[in-house]
């Protein structure tokens, strides 16, 4: 710029000299950050300090002049009561400690441990030198004359001028709606305090959450200026507080929406990458590497085996048909057709020669008990699925690191319509935190973002879902689901409304509903359906306690991680 003036002016060689000094000073001070986003095992320090040492190593080669570590990296995430048990943890941590603490020369350290007295903390090692910890709060800290807040809140009152940055160091879970909170909140803290924000996240899969990772950079005018990456181990260079942005998932920086809707695009690639990351952290984690499933022809079986293919491959996957003398052809058919889509190993085990054993040994037992019996009971449906069960749970016995998939979703576990000891069983369930009308979306999402594009058959996707347990001499087939119960967009929005407005009865039975926009329901119909649905989840409480681990994919959930539910209870 000063040789290409418009017109000749004599050049000022000390003002040269002067920007050229600065712009050296100012890249000389410009420094790198690292955060370490890893995946942790609650308890587990070797493997844990080990993945320490080896991204501080990294950084160290790097000319790196700090890395932060997320909270708890040094003990684990969701450690619940092992603290407690196993109180030579912490010894074993206090070693891994110093060892840390040996490994820093050169570089600041930001690390997130567990103290003696089972605290979430933070500790700020320097140049093997140990200057800060905190276990609740904000604290301050310099390095080379710069100034750093670390926050367990976030609420900062700060009371420092010129402050760099303020590190946020947490293992906070992914759920629906949160990645637009993260930024409005993040950019507002950047804004309100000048400085720029480090929020440094778990990844991986721990006790029912799954961690995104996500880690990222916001400068002093709250915008982003790096993430790592979501579900995936990460360790990302940040540069004068810039570097790289990796890709959101789909839509997932859309507000959430604050009214129910059969619209879920917002969230189907998250809820997609979310339990990829948790079948994947469960089954590494746990030792197994296979899965066997049954699978019915229906929706909840079908969109389980997708996501086990890919969590674990398709030479990992296991399906099996066990069909009855009700079960329908099309059913046997759309289970083939999708085994064979996804390139699984498939057979086909017909139950109905034991089921009719079973029956018939259960009828003479019946018959000499003198206890009141019911009219209509459910033995023969659950017996079904109760035989499949134990199917596939032979099948893992025999087979080595295998693992039976519990296939049920959430809009079924809330009224119960689940067969403990059934469908229910199984070492781990995918499915638990996803509604039935979501379900169809993500069908329809695999179906066309997947590599092998349409593996899901489009009659899964368009017949009424059904579990084939009773037959309709009248009608000729199988009860479908919907009327054993209600309709799944009624009942989807009624567990939408208790989760995200707290409604109780009253509140829903003044409430607009979808089919209620499409003059599709009664109000003496809706009524009905509203008091069936709490009668059906009251008695299926019990049945929330006994479901096998799963994954939190939305904001709020019955899973006993996020929510607990007394089973002893009547509060309609």
């Amino acid at each position: 710029v000063l040789f290409l003036t418009s017109s000749p002016k004599k050049i000022n060689k000390e003002k040269i000299f002067d920007l050229k000094y600065s712009m050296l000073k100012k890249e000389q001070n410009m420094k790198k950050i690292f955060l370490a986003q890893i995946d942790t095992i609650a308890g587990n320090i070797e493997y844990n300090s080990k993945k320490i040492l080896d991204n501080i190593k990294y950084a160290q080669e790097k000319k790196g002049e700090l890395i932060i570590f997320p909270q708890l990296a040094l003990f684990g995430a969701n450690f619940e009561n092992l603290p407690h048990r196993h109180k030579a943890l912490f010894n074993l941590e206090e070693l891994a400690f110093q060892k840390i603490i040996e490994h820093t020369k050169n570089i600041c350290v930001v690390i997130g441990y567990l103290n003696k007295n089972s605290q979430s903390s933070i500790a700020v090692i320097q140049n093997q030198k140990l200057i800060k910890t905190l276990s609740e709060g904000y604290d301050y800290f310099d390095i080379d004359g710069e100034k750093f807040a670390i926050s367990f809140n976030e609420v900062l009152d700060i009371n420092k001028k010129n402050l760099s940055a303020i590190i946020i160091p947490t293992c906070t879970a992914s759920k629906s709606g949160k990645e637009f909170e993260l930024n409005k909140k993040f950019s507002e803290l950047a804004i309100t305090t000048k400085s720029n924000v480090l929020y440094v996240n778990q990844v991986g899969y721990s006790n029912d959450n799954v961690f995104e990772g996500a880690s990222r950079v916001y400068d002093n005018t709250g915008v982003l200026k790096a993430r790592a990456e979501f579900f995936k181990e990460d360790l990302l260079e940040i540069t004068n507080y810039q570097g790289k942005i990796s890709n959101a998932p789909q839509n997932i920086e859309e507000k959430a929406f604050e009214n129910f809707s059969l619209n879920y695009e917002k969230d189907l690639d998250r809820t997609y990458q979310a339990i990829l990351c948790a079948i994947k952290g469960y089954f590494d984690k746990n030792g197994f590497k296979k899965a066997v499933l049954g699978l019915s022809g229906g929706l909840d079986s079908t969109i389980s085996a997708v996501l086990l293919v890919d969590a674990l491959g398709k030479e990992n996957v296991l399906g099996i048909s066990m069909p009855t003398k009700i079960t329908s052809n099309n059913s046997k058919q759309d289970a083939y057709i999708l085994a064979q889509n996804l390139g699984i190993e498939f057979l086909e085990v017909p139950i109905a020669e034991p089921i009719e054993v079973f029956t018939d040994n259960l009828k003479e037992i019946f018959s000499t008990i003198k206890f009141e019996q019911y009219n209509k009971s459910t033995t023969y449906e659950n017996i079904q699925a109760r035989t499949r069960a134990t199917i596939l749970w032979s099948i893992s016995n025999e087979c080595k690191n295998m693992l039976p998939i519990a296939t049920s979703d959430k809009s079924e576990l809330y009224i119960g319509y689940a067969t403990i000891n059934g469908d229910m069983s199984g070492g781990f369930a995918p499915l638990a935190d996803v509604t039935k009308t979501k379900l169809f979306a993500l069908g329809h999402f695999l179906n066309k973002n997947r590599k092998e594009k349409n593996a899901i058959p489009q009659n899964i996707l368009e017949k009424p879902p059904g579990a084939e347990l009773k037959f309709d001499e009248a009608k000729g087939r199988t009860i479908t689901a919907e009327e054993d119960n209600m309709p799944y967009p009624f009942l989807d929005e009624i567990i939408w409304l208790i989760e995200n407005k707290s409604y109780g009865i009253n509140e829903l039975l003044k409430h607009k509903y979808i089919f209620e926009n499409q003059n599709k329901i009664s109000e003496e119909q809706k009524e009905e359906w509203i008091k069936k649905f709490f009668d059906k989840m009251q008695k299926a409480v019990f049945k929330w306690h006994l479901l096998p681990p799963s994954v939190i994919i939305d904001r709020h959930t019955i899973n006993q991680n996020e929510y607990k539910h007394p089973i002893i209870s009547k509060i309609y």
